[in-house]
Order: structure tokens, then C-alpha cells, then sequence
């Protein structure tokens, strides 16, 4: 470690490695601001206003388990009433269409015309095999097995 040599390499490779494991170790849970990323959208956390508050104990997706936060500095958000209809609260909605009954004498619009259509779908019949043109096979005659060879060069082997 005496060199200088060495050491001018050794020192920025520590500093680079020091300086990349920082931000990682730092993001690794305690706490954190949010701070939103469009002005004037609210950031809500479990009903509550987290928009620049601290936020202790979120680690989102790091890990395998559910932690409930804590949020310091946060306000409730209240909701505006808005004119849902849900059956449990026993309220008739505020919206929908009034609904009139006709009188029975009224004059009836004449009735409309007959109206059908259909598909039918169905496979092609097979068609017939083109016709196999008879081709003879090549008649080879081979020797008989029992005679001898005839006398000649020999097969280079």
C-alpha cells in the first residue's frame, strides 16, 4: 500500500463505491418526505393528506409484507358528498329518470314490420381423389446367390 501508484487508483474506487451505496442503504426504510410529483394533487395515504409529510415505516414495494404507516404532519381529507346511491344507507338516490305511465287509451304506435334473418354454416363435401396414375416399378434381375463370381479385376478396396 505504499505505492502512490496504488493508491490513486484505490481512492477513487472507494470514494465511487461509497458514493453509490449511500442513496441504497438510505432508501432502505426509516423515514421519508413525499413530496408529490405534480403541484396540487394530493398524495392520500389511508385517508389522510401525506402531500410534504413524513412518512415512518412505508417501504412500498421492498417488502413481502404489509406495514402500516405512520404519517406525521398529515391532515384528514374530508370527501364531498357526491350522489351515489348505496342500498345499506337506506337513501333513495338524488339522480336517475322520472318514470311517467302512459294512460291506457292513448293511441298506440302501429306495429313494425317483420323482421328475420339467418346463417346456416356447413362443410364443404369431400372431394374425390385425383385418380393415381399407375406407374410400373423397375424390374432389377440379380444374379442367383449360388453362382460363382466371374473372373475379373477386383473392387479397389
Amino acid at each position: 500500500m505504499s505505492d502512490p501508484f496504488t493508491f490513486r487508483r484505490l481512492a477513487p474506487a472507494l470514494a465511487l463505491l461509497t458514493l453509490t451505496a449511500v442513496p441504497a442503504l438510505a432508501e432502505s426504510g426509516g423515514r421519508a418526505i413525499v413530496i408529490p410529483g405534480r403541484p396540487g394533487v394530493p398524495i392520500i395515504i389511508n385517508g389522510r393528506d401525506a402531500s410534504y409529510a413524513m412518512i415512518e415505516g412505508d417501504w412500498g414495494l421492498e417488502r413481502g409484507t404489509h406495514v402500516q404507516p405512520t404519517i406525521y404532519g398529515s391532515r384528514r381529507v374530508v370527501y364531498p358528498e357526491v350522489g351515489h346511491y348505496y342500498p345499506g344507507s337506506n337513501r333513495l338516490p338524488g339522480y336517475g329518470r322520472l318514470e311517467i305511465e302512459p294512460p291506457p287509451d292513448r293511441k298506440l304506435p302501429k306495429p313494425a314490420e317483420s323482421f328475420h334473418q339467418s346463417w346456416e354454416v356447413e362443410s364443404r363435401p369431400p372431394q374425390p381423389a385425383p385418380p393415381t396414375p399407375m406407374i410400373e416399378p423397375q424390374v432389377l434381375i440379380a444374379p442367383p446367390f449360388d453362382e460363382a463370381p466371374r473372373p475379373g479385376p477386383r473392387p479397389y478396396r
